[in-house]
């Protein structure tokens, strides 16, 4: 089990590149897209985090991850008035 949770840091770090490729985006749809993306990586790079017991990972992925949900509502927000 150890070894599958171990690379999950390659998924990660391939949907951060692609979500931060999406964010620079100037449409609403693919910055949607994009903020998924880090979404779904913050929670992979927490997994990942749990299992090496970095802490501070795993605080930074949920504070990152509060800052992407707020960042979907603004382009949300945008993208309907």
């Amino acid at each position: 089990m150890e070894y599958w949770i171990d690379l999950l840091q390659w998924p990660a770090m391939a949907l951060t590149v692609l979500a931060a490729w999406c964010i620079g985006s100037r449409r609403p749809g693919r910055r949607k897209l994009g903020f998924c993306c880090f979404i779904a990586s913050n929670l992979l790079w927490a997994i990942w985090g749990w299992q090496v017991q970095a802490w501070a990972l795993i605080m930074l992925q949920v504070c990152l991850c509060a800052m992407n949900l707020r960042g979907w509502k603004k382009n949300t927000a945008m993208e309907a008035g």
